[in-house]
């Protein structure tokens, strides 16, 4: 597939609104047990993500946010989120470094074109270069195929959330 259209970079805070943007098609108004149900319920999470964006863009070294930026039109296309934990060591992850992938998502318009795929095999080279063996992300049934692809196995574990509401 031809990807000469696209750089994947990491993400800046001039990408925020694109960002909080590209976040909704997953957070709002999806049957998804996650996702918001009202207008009140949405404009929360995204101020509380702005929040949390501002503060992690170029000053984390846990986090690391990437964009697909098109080549021409400089428009973000699409992000995904990699988040590096610190556990207790397991003989899967002796060093305790585990990965999370989060808000893997493409615009609805350029999806199937292999920008997701592009966002992960960053992604999985920067928890590479950083030390971290063991990588979790929780996929929609129809990102399950590419995950995959890229070595991501469905797990024989339960995952159980159990959620606070705040007001």
């Amino acid at each position: 597939m031809d990807h000469t259209f696209l750089t994947v970079r990491p993400a800046t805070v001039a990408d925020l609104a694109s960002l909080v943007e590209l976040r909704a098609h997953l957070l709002d108004g999806t049957a998804a047990s996650y996702s918001s149900k009202t207008p009140e319920h949405s404009a929360r999470w995204r101020a509380a993500y702005r929040t949390w964006l501002s503060s992690r863009l170029n000053e984390s070294d846990c986090v690391q946010i990437f964009a697909a930026e098109h080549r021409e039109s400089g428009q973000v296309l699409g992000c995904a989120t990699a988040i590096i934990d610190q556990r207790a060591p397991a003989p899967g992850c002796l060093n305790g470094l585990s990965g999370w992938v989060q808000s893997v998502v493409v615009a609805p318009q350029w999806r199937n074109r292999g920008i997701a795929r592009q966002l992960m095999q960053h992604l999985l080279r920067w928890f590479a270069n950083r030390g971290v063996g063991s990588v979790v992300l929780q996929s929609t049934e129809a990102a399950g195929t590419l995950y995959q692809a890229l070595g991501f196995a469905v797990s024989d574990e339960r995952l159980l959330i159990r959620q606070e509401t705040f007001a």
